[in-house]
């Protein structure tokens, strides 16, 4: 008997699956579907994934020629992860439901498989043919999952979505509990396409025991999704703290006989709670009361083909109780019963839960507190009373009155008051920030002392700190390429672990009476066997591995967007870790991006004698800034803006261009109609392209030399020349020497004169060599992409539209927070203080966070590399000691609570690096802040400096 008993539970577990299926299915057909299980379970053979053909609406008819019973649909789903679940776009047809009814026709393969017919999209399309997928992409469908409770869950869900033909690629994040889904093209052929896929796929999701909702989509609607999941969290934590208090009750009655037994005790009530039957109830209603649950989930899950962290507790759990129920069923096998292991195992591994849950909310307490910063209620003027109402009932253009230390409830423009506003919750911004009439206020910031009325403009949902938080869980879901080796090791995990656990088993059932002495094992091999590959089964984490990335991406990501950083992914933190060149663009990125009109120079303010300027002598300097201010009020360039403000400023009177004739070259100027006049505003070669005669002109002052000039030509003639001032800023010297200490190679890129880029250059230290002047946006663009040529991570910093091309052809776009929203939307980090030295924050935030991505996966490795091995007895026989399951339960919790407390860290070294990094700023600058010698010997040693290499380039 003891040898047909030698077989436990995780020798079964490899087996299960298709023995269940066996009784529902044809004899006949067996071979088939274990076919199709060893697929799932090593996806790199040849797997069978014919799931679908025209001649069948069932994906399950065409795995199998006899009938399937309707109950297992769902099950085989799961298994097989049926492409064809799904009607195949390529066929027409549409997206099926979660019963398997959908009515496509066509199929496709999974991955690795042999898919055919019209619905492979992917085999169509070839493996290089669908565009890498970007997390800023309006056409993406995110997924609220479920039910995933370890690094293997995600996995499964990723291996699920990605099976299915109408999807490229998906990204799971265990920690935020998200799915993002970027679909094939064809897939959105289809009406509505968004609502039809992402319910089918929640549906499919569901199915396996996922349970997924479509995240709805609408702005408005966010922060309640938000505030829902938020809600969910607390409530399984407060279920897992009933559960921990209930299981952690029965271990310490449990451990009372235990004491007694050892102190001696001897009262008659006391032996009762040594007692085996004592012992076997406590277990059984452990088991049965807060160990059901995980249990049940883990048991399900495995029949699922999808088992994770919880089968494996689960089986250890109840191989543990059914040997030591065999073991006083049937004493002649001389076992030795335990049934405290499963009372402890529990107990344990729900405490590890809740401290896992715990410091997961912990995590997402940045992003609470962002949300936290918009108020529930507005004070609302209606026919000149102030009545409060919900901020969701903010329309455009409403009159809002914000008292002293109320929080702004809405985006919008000052119309009357003055205050101060602590901005710091959107900007990272410390210091306030005066605010009056014509000045935009945010949503969420603090008014700390005088009343304003502000007009709506952003209301609900459409804030930009909405905006923000939306953005911010996107980049959270955005997985790192320093993940996928985790998820590819934590996606065959479980099976791995089981399989070891067997092979122990087997090992020290058939030698462990020739390694150890009788005593250890006690007369039975076989019991030590079932209790060391129980402790296999416990101590291996695949929450770990899970949790390595996630965790990290996701306290980086949330702590930027408290210090003003919008850092789009946790891709976009792996990649800028890496960086060893960084470009600026000069206007509103070195500079303040406010320039001002100095001087406006006319024939009469010029030396005639110079036939090398060709003046039309008919416009004074009035005439040629209201002309320029006419073309240019058509444009958002500063420049433009700044040549407005001039004209206004001296009241001149305002024209307008004749409708149609304007026209804009970003990087080299305008030009339009009026009054039958041809008026262009520009570069020089812009100019002369519109007709101006091609000549070389000279400034006529030396001092002038050095700042920006724009040329005016007027019906071929060339009418004035407009210069402007543009402050530095004050710590562009700082940001630009501390790169040059950590390695990176500096550029600066510009469409203004040599002289005037070189000059600016050398205020800022940027050596003459490095600079690149009179370029154009698609020049900066081939700049960028020569440079990533020659193996270099390249970051550009930008903030206009002039600088879009180049930021989106970078590795990293970095667009500062006063610019446009075309280099916000391409850019992938915003600094949303729009301040230089936010650069340096972002990069060491950055690298702090790879540092601890980095920690937690060599201890997640590192754990499970030295824990199985010791778990499966090899220090028995050196030193007589093991781990019993409760104990391995213990380590088990224990190594998912270290990886996510240190990520949590993450945020005290960036807080204590930031301390240092400012008492370092505060030490006395480097006396040349005026112009320099662009060839000076500061300059030759950033020149000399070394280029950081990249570690990688991916």
């Amino acid at each position: 008997m003891e040898s047909a008993l030698s077989v436990t539970v995780p020798t079964l577990a490899l087996f299960s699956i298709p023995r269940a299926l066996n009784r529902h299915f044809y004899y006949n057909n067996c071979s088939l579907i274990a076919r199709c299980i060893r697929s799932r379970l090593f996806p790199q053979g040849r797997g069978v994934t014919l799931l679908a053909s025209r001649s069948y609406s069932s994906p399950l008819r065409s795995l199998c020629a006899a009938p399937v019973p309707q109950r297992l649909h769902r099950r085989l789903e799961c298994v097989a992860s049926s492409a064809a679940y799904f009607g195949a776009a390529g066929g027409g047809g549409v997206y099926g439901g979660g019963d398997g009814s959908g009515s496509g026709s066509g199929g496709g393969g999974g991955d690795g498989g042999e898919g055919t017919g019209d619905g492979d999209l992917k085999a169509k399309l070839g493996a290089g043919a669908v565009d890498e997928p970007s997390a800023l992409s309006p056409d993406i469908i995110i997924l609220d999952v479920g039910g995933m409770t370890c690094g293997g869950c995600a996995a499964s869900v990723k291996r699920i979505l990605e099976n299915q033909p109408q999807v490229s690629s998906a990204s799971v994040n265990l920690t935020t509990e998200t799915a993002i889904v970027w679909p094939v093209s064809e897939a959105k052929v289809v009406p509505n396409w968004q609502k039809e896929l992402g319910e089918a796929l929640a549906r499919q999701l569901t199915s396996c025991g996922f349970n997924s909702n479509l995240r709805d989509s609408g702005r408005d609607n966010f922060f309640k999704v938000f505030e829902r999941k938020m809600d969910e969290k607390r409530s399984r934590l407060r279920e897992s703290g009933r559960e921990l208090a209930v299981s952690w009750a029965l271990c310490a009655v449990c451990l009372i006989g235990h004491v007694a037994h050892f102190l001696g005790a001897k009262a008659s009530w006391m032996h009762a709670f040594h007692s085996t039957g004592f012992h076997l109830s406590l277990s059984l209603f452990t088991l049965l009361g807060p160990g059901r649950q995980l249990i049940f989930e883990g048991v399900k899950n495995l029949f699922k083909g999808a088992p994770n962290m919880n089968t494996l507790v689960g089986l250890g759990a109840l191989s543990s109780f059914a040997v030591s129920s065999l073991a006083v069923l049937i004493p002649k096998l001389g076992w030795r019963a335990f049934f405290e292991e499963p009372v402890m195992l529990i107990a344990f591994v729900l405490l590890g839960r809740n401290l896992e849950q715990r410091a997961k909310i912990k995590a997402t307490s940045d992003m609470t507190g962002l949300l936290s910063s918009l108020p529930s209620q507005a004070r609302l003027m209606v026919d000149d009373s102030i009545v409060e109402v919900p901020c969701s009932s903010l329309s455009v253009g409403d009159q809002i009155v914000v008292l002293p230390g109320d929080r702004v409830p809405a985006d919008g423009i000052v119309r009357a008051g003055r205050s101060t506003i602590d901005e710091s919750s959107f900007t990272g911004e410390p210091m306030p920030v005066t605010k009056e009439p014509g000045s935009q206020v945010a949503a969420g910031s603090i008014n700390l002392n005088g009343t304003l009325t502000i007009e709506v403009r952003r209301p609900g949902g459409e804030t930009a700190m909405g905006d923000i938080v939306r953005l911010v869980e996107e980049a959270q879901s955005r997985e790192a390429p320093v993940q996928r080796l985790a998820d590819k090791v934590a996606g065959h995990f479980t099976y791995g672990v089981m399989a070891l656990s067997a092979a122990t088993f087997m090992f020290w059932n058939l030698f462990g009476a020739r390694i150890i002495p009788a005593s250890i094992y006690q007369g039975s091999t076989v019991s030590l066997a079932l209790q060391l590959s129980c402790s296999v089964l416990v101590v291996a984490c695949p929450c770990a591995l899970g949790l390595a990335t996630p965790t990290a991406m996701l306290v980086g990501t949330s702590l930027g967007a408290t210090r003003g950083l919008l850092l789009r992914g946790g891709n976009i933190l792996e990649k800028f870790s890496m960086v060893n060149v960084i470009i600026f663009d000069k206007t509103g990125t070195l500079t303040i991006g406010r320039p001002v009109v100095t001087k406006v120079v006319t024939p009469s303010g010029m030396d005639h004698s110079d036939s090398r300027q060709h003046f039309n002598g008919s416009w004074s300097e009035d005439d040629v800034l209201k002309l320029a201010a006419a073309v240019e009020s058509n444009t958002i360039h500063p420049v433009g803006k700044a040549i407005v403000e001039a004209a206004q400023a001296v009241k001149s009177p305002n024209i307008k261009v004749v409708d149609g004739t304007f026209v804009e070259e970003p990087g080299s100027g305008a030009v339009a109609v009026i009054n039958d006049k041809t008026v262009s505003v520009g570069t020089l070669e812009w100019v002369q392209r519109h007709g101006v005669g091609d000549s070389l002109l000279l400034e006529t002052d030396e001092e002038l030399r050095n700042k920006s000039v724009v040329y005016v030509g007027v019906n071929n003639k060339l009418a004035g020349l407009i210069y402007f001032e543009d402050q530095i800023r004050e710590d562009a010297r700082h940001v630009v020497d501390s790169l040059y200490r950590q390695g990176i190679s500096v550029y600066m890129l510009s469409g203004d004169k040599r002289s005037t880029a070189e000059y600016v250059a050398s205020i800022v230290g940027i050596p003459k060599d490095k600079v690149l002047s009179q370029v154009k946006p698609d020049e900066k663009r081939k700049f960028v992409s020569e440079l990533q040529e020659n193996q270099n991570v390249v970051a550009m910093v930008g903030d206009g539209i002039n600088d879009a091309a180049a930021l989106a052809s970078a590795h990293i776009g970095v667009a500062m927070g006063g610019g446009v929203g075309a280099a916000s939307e391409v850019s992938s980090i915003v600094l949303m203080g729009n301040r230089l030295s936010q650069l340096l924050d972002a990069l060491a935030l950055s690298q702090l966070t790879m540092k601890t991505v980095k920690q937690n996966l060599w201890w997640a490795f590192a754990y499970n590399i030295v824990g199985i091995p010791i778990a499966a007895g090899t220090l028995l026989p050196l030193t007589g000691t093991m781990l019993t399951p409760s104990i391995a339960g213990a380590l088990m919790g224990l190594s998912s609570i270290g990886v996510v407390t240190n990520s949590l860290l993450l945020r005290f070294r960036f807080s204590l690096q930031q301390q240092q990094a400012y008492r370092s700023s505060l030490q006395p600058p480097p006396p040349p802040y005026a112009a320099v010698d662009i060839n000076n010997d500061l300059a030759m040693d950033h020149s000399k400096a070394k280029l950081k290499k990249p570690d990688s380039i991916t």
